[in-house]
């Protein structure tokens, strides 16, 4: 699959992902659209590649006036960047995500700036987001549900990765659509990788997320990242211990160098994933994941 392909999500007859083409990775960046009654996206992408998406709905011969709703599982741009430009782009469409995170997508200044101290020179590859209009969102808690006509989605609070997150639960086909409570699936290694971004990463809430999707037992997991994969206990499984290893990996390497930038180099400097991902984007993953660690582990310390 390349970047800008749209594919079915094997098992179900009106549901796709569109590969965005994430930081300029392709099998990185997935945004699900949902053909029911009332059309749907699952996730936005970054803004900058939503012509990927207006031309899926072409594909599938989708109008814009006929998309319905637009769900961000969470607000960090990789996942909401795209909401304003959607939102004008399928004038009838309601953006909905949970409500810690509604307010900035109606004003992304604060995100952006975050962003863009997190992510460093990935950053070209973002759009500016677009601010949603108040008039066209409308905020979600743990136990709503959305009604798409044909198919329901339940709203399930997810915040270990980020406190303005959910996932949702598909009541049709078994789905659920993970944004990153499930972690960052590899599909050319089969493995599910850490994602622990700063500054609100919590290693207990995320290990108690992915135990929600274990007692879930979906059908089949729409990654954010990347693309859908039928459930296995086993992979959430490995993903709590990548979780654990790579925490208590991090405190070790502070503990060794004594200096947080040098930890961060450390970690930078020997991402597995290279031939993946390239240099570029494998180094700037491992930085941004153990910058959450160090930020996660000075807030446990100040609560203790």
């Amino acid at each position: 699959m390349a970047i800008g392909d749209l594919a079915p999500v094997e098992g179900t007859d009106d549901v796709y992902y569109v590969d965005v083409g994430t930081h300029g990775i392709p099998r990185y960046g997935s945004v699900y659209i949902i053909d029911a009654a009332e059309p749907t996206f699952v996730d936005t992408g970054l803004g900058r590649n939503r012509e990927y998406l207006l031309d899926a709905l072409d594909e599938l011969d989708i109008a814009r006036e006929d998309v319905r709703h637009i769900l961000p599982t969470h607000a960090h741009l990789d996942h909401a960047g795209g909401a304003g430009y959607l939102a004008e782009a399928c004038p009838n469409a309601t953006v909905r995500t949970h409500e810690i995170g509604a307010p900035h997508l109606v004003d992304p200044e604060r995100l952006v700036a975050g962003t863009k101290d997190a992510v460093g020179d990935l950053w070209e590859y973002y759009a500016e987001p677009v601010p949603v209009p108040e008039s066209q969102i409308d905020p979600l808690v743990d136990g709503d549900e959305i009604d798409l006509g044909d198919r329901t989605l339940s709203v399930i609070h997810a915040p270990g990765h980020a406190p303005h997150q959910t996932i949702f639960l598909d009541s049709k086909d078994g789905l659920l659509f993970t944004g990153d409570a499930a972690g960052i699936y590899v599909p050319e290694r089969d493995v599910v990788r850490q994602t622990s971004p700063p500054p609100q990463f919590d290693l207990e809430q995320s290990l108690a997320d992915v135990r929600k999707i274990e007692d879930l037992e979906p059908e089949t997991l729409c990654f954010g990242h990347f693309g859908a994969r039928k459930y296995d206990a086993a992979l959430m499984e490995q993903y709590k211990r990548a979780l654990v290893e790579w925490v208590e990996a991090v405190r070790q390497k502070r503990a060794e160098l004594d200096d947080d930038e040098a930890v961060i180099e450390f970690f930078a400097n020997h991402s597995e994933l290279v031939e993946v991902w390239g240099e570029q984007k494998a180094s700037a993953e491992e930085r941004l994941n153990a910058s959450g660690v160090l930020v996660a582990l000075d807030r446990i310390e100040r609560d203790d």
